[in-house]
């Protein structure tokens, strides 16, 4: 699964490090999951004013990833997890669990910073390329 920042470099900046990101959820070589809440922020910042996106422009990136997105229904409560430093960041943690991910892949520091309670969950987008590159390499 990706976190919201990931998911903007891949469908803001197509000649970024990430862009190979949003190829891969488009061939189907990567799910992304999403719940309620992830795609709450997803839209909220999307809608930022620092992006310059219209309406259309947001409606046409959401048309680019959402669909391809597995849909999660977290539980209420949320299971009880290690605790990432900044709450707001918690939802992505629950989501990777209650969703059965394979790896978290995200740059914000305080999910980085969880790395040993979730161990070998939490990568990097440059750290899932290389996960990526060795499996195809082994098939």
């Amino acid at each position: 699964m990706l976190d919201t920042n990931v998911v903007l470099s891949a469908l803001l900046f197509s000649a970024g490090r990430l862009a190979w990101i949003r190829q891969a959820w488009q061939c189907r070589q990567l799910q992304p999951l999403v719940c309620k809440e992830t795609v709450s922020e997803l839209l909220r910042v999307l809608a930022c004013p620092k992006f310059k996106l219209t309406a259309s422009e947001q409606e046409e990136l959401l048309a680019d990833f959402l669909p391809y997105a597995d849909v999660v229904k977290l539980p209420a409560p949320w299971p009880v997890l290690p605790a990432c430093r900044d709450d707001r960041d918690q939802v992505f943690l629950v989501l990777a669990h209650v969703g059965r991910a394979d790896a978290l892949v995200t740059g914000d520091a305080d999910i980085l910073a969880m790395r040993e309670a979730f161990p070998g969950l939490i990568l990097t987008g440059d750290e899932l390329a290389a996960r990526q590159d060795a499996s195809a390499g082994g098939q």
